[in-house]
């Protein structure tokens, strides 16, 4: 359940930027002009840029500045952003010109009504555009992240979302620092009972070059959903893999018998025996799972 509503007199909006000086000023000047006459905070996360992206941020007295030596990663930089933040409730959007920052209100807005814990500005508007490349893995990931969730979730890592500081704070020893850090947060909040709404909004081609690696963050993406499901719901692992290698065995068993003449016995009994124990495995670690106090959990 939702915590206690708090009078909304403000937002914090925290912005991750890696070389992203040309996309950077026109994000500010929109979110500036949004939030003109309202006690709006503009965070911007330097994440080690070496091409100038500070020095346009500093351009802006009004927006505050903190700054990386090196460069830390997405997850990182969002985690400096919001523990900078001195209100309750923070949103955060990318520096690349990709969302509709004008639609921030709106998320907030719907936040703001103590119905949800977390607003996300899921990409399905009339205007949306993702890759061709990327396409393909972001559905392969969603569909696992269904799993591990047990809803239908619109989108996954979209990176323009609003929140209150303190339910993030509470997950941020199990938040990465890298891309993956939406991906966590999604299904760490669904997981542990809060609720999540999903706006739909647009979404534009970015500014400047993409620093996403479409093999090795899939990659990346899939290892990270399997860690959440093994941590938060290894049932929903363990069980569809055990039910599957039983039914391998059972077809196994009858092509052989049947088909091959003999039943082969040996391999079949493997396959079923190893589709038990995974299964056992999966029992036991739900049974911890549930056992231990999780501090996460919305009680």
């Amino acid at each position: 359940m939702p915590e206690e509503t708090a009078h909304l007199d403000g937002y914090s909006i925290v912005i991750p930027a890696y070389n992203e000086k040309h996309g950077i000023g026109p994000v500010l000047d929109q979110l500036i002009q949004v939030s003109q006459g309202k006690p709006i905070e503009i965070i911007v996360v330097d994440d080690g840029s070496k091409d100038g992206t500070a020095q346009v941020v500093e351009q802006y007295p009004s927006i505050v500045l903190v700054r990386h030596l090196g460069n830390r990663g997405y997850g990182a930089a969002l985690k400096s952003g919001i523990r900078r933040a001195t209100h309750e409730i923070v949103c955060i959007t990318d520096a690349d010109g990709t969302y509709p920052n004008n639609r921030i209100p709106d998320l907030v807005e719907q936040l703001s009504t103590g119905h949800f814990d977390m607003v996300v500005g899921s990409r399905t508007g009339e205007n949306v555009s993702i890759p061709l490349i990327r396409r393909p893995a972001k559905w392969m990931i969603n569909q696992l992240a269904n799993i591990v969730a047990g809803e239908r979730i619109p989108d996954l890592n979209s990176g323009m979302r609003t929140f209150r500081r303190p339910v993030a704070l509470r997950f941020f020893n199990i938040l990465p620092d890298g891309f993956s850090f939406t991906t966590t947060i999604t299904l760490a909040m669904l997981r542990n009972g809060f609720l999540v709404h999903y706006e739909p909004i647009n979404y534009h081609a970015r500014i400047g070059q993409s620093k996403i690696k479409p093999i090795a963050d899939t990659l990346n993406f899939v290892q990270l959903v399997g860690r959440i499901a093994l941590y938060f719901a290894p049932l929903r692992l363990f069980l569809p893999m055990s039910a599957a290698l039983l039914l391998l065995s059972l077809a196994w068993g009858l092509i052989s018998t049947f088909l091959l003449g003999a039943l082969a016995d040996v391999s079949t009994l493997v396959i079923a025996m190893t589709g038990i124990q995974i299964g056992v495995i999966g029992l036991l670690a739900e049974l911890i799972n549930q056992r231990l106090p999780n501090t996460y959990r919305n009680d």
